[in-house]
């Protein structure tokens, strides 16, 4: 069990409400199975829509309906009629925040499915068209792991939650990254991004399986 502590890293540096993540997040389960045992996956909000950017969908309306094809095109993932109906209403208040603070609680019970926990999210919002403000939204999504869905919400408004997620983010700002979605391996003290932006499971594969061996990991 000593070596479960010094497996390298993927850090998976996203954010609940940025589409090219919604994109990623499957290709990170595939490699987080395809590297079982050989790496660990661990997932990082980094707060895109915080603070005085929280604000109504509607704004950013124009530029994320365009990207929404490209999205789907490139990544094969798929936005639900639910979701694009919410972006023409346009009052939906986006808020990285409680979706990111869902992830972040639900790591501390359950860290081996958090990426596919945070794909779980993706998929309420992108697809569903759920409303990730209302922490109510997260109690099937942790019951589907095992979690008392009445505990876990109540695990939300904890003040180590609402705090651990102010922390993270503040982490995911002093690795400095310019742009989500972000992959880096950490392989002992040293980082290599492996993409910025989504990044193919055949290339991100391929990149990791290099960097392994390189570092005599294999």
């Amino acid at each position: 069990m000593e070596q479960q502590h010094d497996l390298p890293e993927l850090l998976y540096i996203s954010d609940p409400l940025c589409a090219w993540c919604y994109g990623t997040s499957p290709v990170v389960q595939q490699v987080q199975q395809a590297f079982a045992g050989r790496l660990e996956v661990s997932v990082l909000c980094g707060g895109m829509i915080t603070g005085e950017q929280v604000g109504p969908i509607g704004e950013d309306w124009p530029y994320l309906a365009g990207a929404l094809a490209q999205v789907e095109k490139v990544t094969g993932v798929q936005f639900g009629a639910a979701f694009r109906a919410q972006g023409e209403q346009g009052s939906y208040l986006q808020n990285s925040e409680p979706p990111s603070r869902a992830i972040h609680a639900f790591r501390q019970l359950r860290q081996e499915h958090t990426a596919e926990f945070a794909h779980a999210v993706q998929q309420a919002y992108f697809r569903d068209g759920a409303d990730l403000n209302n922490l109510a939204t997260y109690k099937p999504l942790a019951a589907a792991y095992g979690l008392d869905p009445t505990e876990f919400r109540q695990q939300l408004t904890r003040p180590d939650t609402i705090r651990g997620t102010q922390l993270e983010f503040a982490a995911v700002g002093k690795i400095g990254v310019q742009g989500f979605p972000t992959l880096i391996l950490r392989i002992g003290s040293q980082g290599y991004v492996l993409a910025r932006g989504f990044a193919p499971f055949e290339t991100l594969s391929a990149d990791i399986t290099e960097a392994l061996r390189q570092a005599g990991e294999q």
